[in-house]
């Protein structure tokens, strides 16, 4: 394994995709601001239930169309099929931009919107992940898996602080505009990428009852299904930051826009260092999993007790830190441990698996935000983050043998080791 925490970057294509996708990950979170602003100050009075029917319809479209979404990621030449969904995520930003600067943008205007773009995107996550394993080779794959997260929560930093000043001088609706401008910058990587060098395996064969081979993949691997019962957990009920900060935000300490893009960038501040941290890392580790997961409990329970805004957002970089931990690891150990021929319906399954409980987790989430106050709705991620960390255990007992002795005070853990699995280095 090379060292260095920054080594995929020496990789001309991943560079070039890297450059694009950044400017258009800044533009998504600008835009991801500027909606949630809308619906919970202009289009409602402060109605945390909007906020979560937009993010469940924006989320709901990855389970719905999984047998599609994993079939295309595995079967279909992933650079153009990406070079697609950009176009159409584009395009549907560009049109939510026009109805508003016109004035004519109305809160189901919105839900359409988002269960549009969900379509879309429920397409574009699967390709997007398994992407990177066509630009790096295997030794690189966990590093690049990690620089991505870090592009994603350095453009979380960005996006929400200068969509906070744009929506306060100019108004949301060029935010959206100015989003779907940037959605020309990854689709240009995308064009000059040097198609001769990338790392495409052969396509596996089409046949009937090839999407329920990911399905059986995942049921004959404990460790796998451990992993996505945990990402459930903490997917459906702890990722729901759009509703936990707009609400404290709005709600508790009585913040503008501005404020609450601020806060959010806290939170990304945590997730950058996460996904260096990861990215350092020759490979996940099991610690990285299970801590993640308790800490990310821990900091939410922090969170609902911080009586002042600034304490608030300090907690939120303990909360990004412990998620991209344990969103990060999860993601490389899934990648480096499966089937290659098998990688993009296994994604499509975790992707729909993270994000795909939302349908779920946010209304709820948004519901006790509005009978019980926000402070209470946080303890729904706390609980997540535990229950987590519990499930992580319960697999390590029963497949991997842990056992716990201690030396005087100091405990010491063993665990028996796991043989390689198809498609996975030794």
């Amino acid at each position: 394994m090379r060292p260095g925490t920054f080594r995929s970057l020496r990789n001309p294509n991943y560079r070039t995709w890297a450059i694009g996708a950044i400017v258009s990950n800044i533009g998504t979170w600008m835009q991801r601001i500027a909606q949630d602003w809308i619906v919970l100050t202009e289009l409602t009075d402060n109605n945390a239930t909007s906020v979560g029917i937009v993010t469940a319809l924006q989320f709901g479209p990855r389970v719905l169309l999984l047998p599609l979404t994993g079939y295309a990621a595995d079967h279909f030449d992933r650079r153009k099929l990406l070079i697609a969904t950009q176009v159409g995520m584009g395009v549907l930003a560009l049109g939510l931009g026009l109805l508003y600067v016109l004035g004519h943008v109305q809160l189901w205007h919105v839900y359409g919107f988002a269960l549009l773009l969900g379509c879309v995107t429920a397409f574009d996550a699967p390709a997007r992940q398994t992407f990177v394993s066509d630009l790096v080779t295997e030794d690189d794959l966990s590093n690049a898996v990690a620089l991505n997260s870090t592009s994603f929560n350095a453009a979380r930093m960005i996006g929400p602080a200068v969509a906070g000043v744009l929506i306060a001088h100019i108004g949301a609706g060029w935010v959206f505009l100015i989003n779907a401008a940037t959605y020309a910058a990854v689709i240009v990587s995308l064009v000059f990428l040097r198609v001769g060098s990338l790392q495409v395996m052969e396509r596996p064969t089409r046949h009937r009852g090839s999407f329920a081979e990911g399905f059986r993949y995942v049921w004959q691997r404990p460790d796998l299904k451990a992993m996505f019962l945990m990402l459930f957990l903490i997917g459906t009920f702890g990722l729901n930051f759009a509703i936990y900060i707009s609400t404290m935000a709005v709600t508790v300490f009585h913040g503008d826009a501005g404020q609450y893009g601020f806060l959010t960038s806290m939170m990304a501040i945590g997730s950058v260092g996460g996904a260096l941290l990861a990215a350092g890392r020759a490979r996940p580790t099991v610690a990285s999993l299970l801590g993640g997961a308790a800490v990310f409990g821990l900091g939410f329970c922090l969170a609902a007790l911080m009586p002042t805004y600034w304490l608030f957002g300090a907690t939120l970089v303990l909360i990004g830190l412990s998620a991209q931990t344990f969103t990060t690891s999860v993601n490389s150990a899934v990648q480096l441990s499966t089937d290659p021929a098998v990688r993009g319906r296994v994604m499509a399954i975790l992707m729909a698996i993270a994000l795909g409980g939302t349908p779920i987790g946010a209304p709820l989430i948004g519901w006790v935000a509005d009978s019980w106050g926000p402070r209470w709705s946080l303890g729904i991620g706390a609980a997540s983050g535990f229950a987590a960390a519990l499930v992580g255990i319960h697999y390590l007992v029963r497949h991997r043998h842990l056992r716990v002795r201690f030396e005087g005070l100091r405990p010491r853990f063993t665990l028996q080791p796991r043989p390689p699995r198809a498609g996975e280095r030794a």
